[in-house]
């Protein structure tokens, strides 16, 4: 008997787990079918940042399989459309018959859209932070991906500086987009693709502090209601507002915008809790979820940042094996 059959042989005796390859199929959740033709990566996080472990594409029957064994955290990476598709296999869990969705792309929102949209003020002794949240709910069946006109639009004051977005797509890690001018003056645009299920954009910026402090902003694309929230020892004021509630956890105030244009006069100084987390204010008032500032403090977020930065470089490397539309 060979040596390594004896220690297959062993290893099923005494129930020790046998390291398999990595295999499994993609499906087309937009057409129901397996999807030939595509593109897929295994990468895993080591000392030296990020390392491609293998490549592969399915065959006619949308299956996949790489001969290396997942030691640690792996990240299967597919490209279709023009869109990554990620699926994590943490240690220990099954390496095999593994399914990754993707889904058929359009550059027409279809049914993606905003569900929720909420505005932070934070107040300080030399400038005005403000946070706006959007919450997107992709079509159940398309994924939207406009890179030209960017999948979220928003206006931003003119003044408005340092101006980042984090983004955190269905069962995904926060990862960080740029927010771009338009050449439509002062509206921006974030590139990311909205898959089915729930996408949250954060957009983070800065005003400088005046008197009286006003703050005034407009819808650029639809979305459900909008949220005005202030932290405890700010006021909001003004006609195109009305106080909702209060959140218990926080202590926050919250507001409903009344009008797709709106002005408030902001008074007083505050900050949110970072140790908050989401709960459900009094009279139908939506809860309120604070994301910390300092990434940094929580290691799966720099993971996340991580294979966003790679899935950058992914996309690049797999379209150029694309081949282009005539």
């Amino acid at each position: 008997m060979s040596r390594a059959l004896r220690l297959l042989v062993s290893a099923c005796c005494t129930g020790i787990p046998v390291l398999a390859a990595i295999d499994g199929a993609i499906i087309n959740q937009t057409t129901g079918k397996p999807q030939p033709g595509v593109i897929l990566q295994i990468i895993q996080p080591g000392q030296g940042g990020m390392k491609t472990l293998g490549t592969a594409k399915t065959d006619a029957e949308g299956k996949f399989k790489f001969d290396q064994e997942p030691q640690g955290p792996t990240l299967v990476q597919a490209i279709y459309g023009g869109v990554l598709y990620n699926k994590m296999i943490p240690p220990g869990t099954p390496s095999t018959n593994l399914q990754v969705d993707v889904y058929d792309s359009s550059r027409k929102p279809n049914g993606a859209k905003i569900s929720q949209h909420f505005v932070i003020f934070q107040p300080t002794a030399t400038e005005l932070a403000v946070s706006e949240s959007f919450l997107f709910q992709g079509d159940p069946k398309l994924t939207f991906n406009d890179s030209a006109n960017g999948t979220l639009r928003l206006y931003l004051p003119p003044e408005a500086t340092g101006a980042s977005a984090m983004i955190q797509g269905p069962g995904g890690m926060p990862i960080q987009r740029s927010v771009e001018k338009t050449k439509q003056a002062d509206i921006y645009k974030v590139d990311y693709a909205v898959k089915p299920g729930e996408t949250r954009f954060d957009v983070n910026y800065k005003l400088p502090l005046a008197s009286p402090l006003v703050f005034s902003s407009k819808v650029i694309q639809p979305e459900g209601n909008i949220d005005l929230v202030a932290p405890d020892g700010v006021t909001l004021k003004g006609g195109d507002i009305e106080k909702i509630g209060q959140e218990p956890k926080t202590q926050a105030v919250i507001y409903k915008v009344k009008s797709p244009s709106y002005k408030v006069e902001i008074e007083g100084m505050g900050s949110m809790r970072e140790d908050a987390g989401p709960s459900e204010a009094p009279d139908g008032a939506p809860g309120i979820e604070v994301v910390p500032p300092r990434i940094y403090d929580k290691m799966y977020w720099i993971l996340g940042l991580a294979f966003g930065v790679l899935g950058l470089g992914s996309f690049l490397l797999f379209r150029s094996a694309v081949p282009k539309r005539g």
